[in-house]
């Protein structure tokens, strides 16, 4: 019988094309992972199952361009921010010239992340 605040989560790994099959269990102390075959596998499942993380990634109107502009995170952030994120993308005004790897939003949501172009805009 599992204690009241123990919980356990399945989840297949996305570090690799072998796609473990990993069970994480969730208590008081440290997560236990079982079922990965490295050490990735595993720092990839305590964090999916404490704080999981996501890129970003979405297209924005461009002033004076007929061409949409493409953005993403530099790295993951928090999954509880994407909705934040989102908003904070759609309330951008961005004009030209724009070129890839330019900041389009620095510290998106307080999480020390840049949103940044993946492709120029002239």
């Amino acid at each position: 019988m599992q204690d009241k605040r123990t919980e356990t989560r399945e989840l297949t790994c996305i570090n690799c094309p072998m796609g473990c099959r990993m069970r994480v269990v969730l208590s008081e102390g440290e997560p236990k992972v079982s079922g990965n075959a490295c050490a990735r596998g595993a720092r990839y499942a305590v964090q999916e199952c404490t704080e999981p993380r996501r890129m970003v990634t979405a297209v924005l109107g461009v002033e004076g361009s007929a061409l949409p502009l493409s953005v993403k995170t530099r790295e993951p952030i928090p999954k509880r921010d994407i909705p934040a994120c989102m908003r904070e993308l759609a309330a951008l005004t961005l004009h030209a010239p724009i070129r890839m790897g330019d900041v389009v939003l620095s510290n998106v949501c307080g999480s020390g992340v840049d949103v940044v172009a993946t492709r120029a805009v002239e």
